[in-house]
C-alpha cells in the first residue's frame, strides 16, 4: 500500500517536520512493515510560464523547432533562477500555442534520471531551461506533446512554483499489508493506525459524511454467485448509487492525479479517477457504470473449476454493465 503524506495529513495529525522515515518508523511500531518510499524526483526550480511567441525554425535534419520566448517571472521581476523574467527556449512541441500557461523547468532544476536542466547552446541559440511535458514531470505517459496548464483545469500567475501547484513536491510512504489486516489498504485504515503509533488526533473520512437516504429512482439488485467460496457468496451486498451532474470531459485536478500517482494509480478520466480515489481513501471497492447504458438489475458471477472462464467472466461482464 502507498501512502501520500498529503492525503495521509488530512485524516491524522502528522508530528511536525515528519519525514518519509518518521512516518514510516511509526507505522513499523503497530507492525506495518516498511517496504519503499515513493516522490516525483524533481528539484526545483520549476514554475509555470507563459508563452509570449515563438519562431518556428525548420532545420536541416528535417525537423522544425520552436524559438520560444517564455515569461517565467512577473514583469520587472527576478526569475526564480537569478536570470530575467524572460527566457528563451528552444521546443521541439507544436502542441502548444502563444498565451498558454505551461510549465518551466529553469537552469538548476533536475529531472528524474536524473537529468539536470542548464542552459544550453542548440539549434543556434541559448536554450535558458525546458517547457515540460506531463511524462517529464511525472504526470502521465503524454511525452509527445507539452502539458498545458488548461488541459488540467489549472490557472496561476506566472512564476508560480508549479511543483507545489501540482502536487508534484508530495510524497508516500509503501507498506506491506498482511492479509488478516486488509483495513491497512486504505488511507482511512492507515491514518487511524498512524493514530494508534503516535497518539495523534485521527479523523474519520467515512464519519464526516453522512449516509443519504435511497433515491426515489433507484432500482433493486439481485447478486447471483453460482461458485460461492467454501460455501459463502462472494457479495452479500451490491449497493447502487446515481450520481449526476458529472461532466466526463472535463480534466481531473492536478491534485488528485499527483496523489493517484504516488499511490501507483494511473489517471485515465475523471469518472474513473473518482471512483479509484474514493477506493483507496475508504477501502471500499467501488465501480462507476453509464446510467444510459444500465437495463434490468442481475450480477451474475460464474465459475468453472473454481476460477472464473473466460466465457463466464464475459457474459458476467455484460451482465454487470447492464445493470449496476
Amino acid at each position: 500500500m502507498r501512502v501520500p503524506l498529503s492525503w495521509l495529513a488530512e485524516y491524522v495529525d502528522l508530528a511536525p517536520g515528519a519525514s518519509l522515515e518518521d512516518v514510516h518508523a511509526a507505522l513499523v511500531r503497530v507492525g506495518l512493515e516498511e517496504e519503499d518510499v515513493h516522490t516525483f524526483d524533481l528539484q526545483g526550480p520549476i514554475v509555470v510560464g507563459e508563452v509570449l511567441e515563438f519562431v518556428e525554425e525548420p532545420q536541416s535534419n528535417g525537423k522544425t523547432i520552436r524559438w520560444c520566448q517564455v515569461r517565467v517571472a512577473p514583469d520587472g521581476e527576478q526569475a526564480a533562477d537569478g536570470g530575467d523574467a524572460v527566457h528563451g527556449i528552444v521546443c521541439g512541441a507544436r502542441n502548444f500555442f502563444v498565451g498558454d500557461k505551461v510549465v518551466v523547468t529553469l537552469p538548476g532544476s533536475v529531472l528524474p534520471g536524473p537529468f539536470p536542466i542548464a542552459a544550453r547552446k542548440t539549434y543556434g541559440h541559448v536554450s535558458d531551461g525546458m517547457i515540460a511535458s506531463a511524462r517529464e514531470l511525472g504526470l502521465g505517459e503524454d511525452h509527445d506533446g507539452i502539458l498545458r496548464l488548461s488541459t488540467l483545469g489549472v490557472d496561476a500567475p506566472v512564476g508560480t512554483d508549479a511543483l507545489e501547484l501540482l502536487g508534484l513536491n508530495d510524497a508516500a510512504v509503501e507498506i506491506n499489508v498482511t492479509p488478516d489486516r486488509g483495513y491497512a489498504f486504505s488511507i482511512r485504515g492507515v491514518a487511524r493506525e498512524y493514530a494508534h503509533a503516535t497518539g495523534a488526533v485521527y479523523r474519520d473520512p467515512a464519519a464526516q459524511h453522512e449516509t443519504a437516504d435511497a433515491a426515489a429512482d433507484a432500482f433493486p439488485v439481485e447478486v447471483r454467485d453460482d461458485a460461492p467460496i467454501r460455501g459463502r457468496v462472494g457479495a452479500s451486498v451490491f449497493a447502487t448509487r446515481i450520481v449526476r451532474g458529472i461532466d466526463a470531459t472535463r480534466p481531473t485536478p492536478a491534485w488528485m492525479v499527483a496523489r493517484l500517482k504516488l499511490a501507483g494509480i494511473r489517471s485515465l478520466s475523471l469518472p474513473v479517477d473518482i471512483t479509484n480515489y474514493v477506493m483507496l481513501e475508504l477501502g471500499q471497492p467501488i465501480h462507476g457504470y453509464d446510467l444510459d447504458a444500465l437495463q434490468g438489475g442481475i450480477v451474475v458471477r460464474r465459475a468453472a473449476a473454481g476460477r472464473p472462464s473466460r466465457r463466464s467472466t464475459a457474459r458476467s461482464a455484460r451482465s454487470t454493465r447492464k445493470t449496476c
